[in-house]
């Protein structure tokens, strides 16, 4: 699969606004330092679609991004960052759990991690969340180009041993600054996408 077209359409606060005219869904979410922003720009060839910010957490609403007039990557707000209120990051964890209460055409969700480090408790729990939806996922290990490349399938193994699962995931070692597993990410996620058509 390529991206050839990739444009913001809009942004939602609560599950209420859930927006989508009956295309596929796919969920980005992570923590809110390991690179959503970057991630989606890398995927979609646009440096300027998702706002990358020097300060992690500010992604603070789900945003949908229309990707080939066929499908939405939806950049849900990011979890973990230390320097919010108890009250942001329980609003937070209600928008998420709106938006997949709501969302009836999520086909999968990315679960981005730093392969360079344990899952967080939050990446964990979100792990959880998504089993319970019984949404299928793929986990991508961010920033990979901050390790040497013969180290990458060893760390990601690793990550698969911390990570109970009931469900069968695959893991992908990406890196937003070289492009590194964009082509094997876009083709595990483009069977999800088909099965909406069919």
């Amino acid at each position: 699969m390529e991206i050839k077209k990739a444009e913001f359409v809009r942004s939602i606060s609560r599950g209420g606004e859930y927006f989508n005219p009956g295309l596929p869904e796919i969920a980005v979410v992570g923590k809110s330092n390991v690179g959503k922003s970057s991630l989606i720009n890398m995927l979609t060839n646009n440096r300027k679609l998702a706002r990358v910010s020097k300060q992690p957490g500010k992604t603070r609403l789900v945003n949908y991004f229309l990707l080939n007039n066929a499908f939405y990557l939806v950049d849900l707000p990011g979890y973990g960052f230390a320097r919010v209120s108890k009250e942001e990051k329980k609003s937070w964890d209600e928008m998420m759990r709106s938006y997949f209460e709501a969302a009836r055409h999520l086909k999968a969700v990315l679960i981005l991690m730093d392969i360079r480090h344990k899952p967080t408790a939050e990446d964990l729990m979100m792990v959880q969340f998504v089993e319970y939806f019984a949404i299928p996922y793929v986990v991508g290990a961010t920033k990979a180009d901050k390790i040497a490349k013969s180290k990458r399938f060893n760390e990601c193994a690793r990550l698969r041993r911390q990570i109970p699962s009931s469900f069968a995931y695959e893991i992908v070692p990406l890196s937003s600054e070289d492009g590194y597993g964009k082509e094997k990410l876009l083709g595990i996620l483009e069977p999800y996408l088909q099965s909406e058509e069919e």
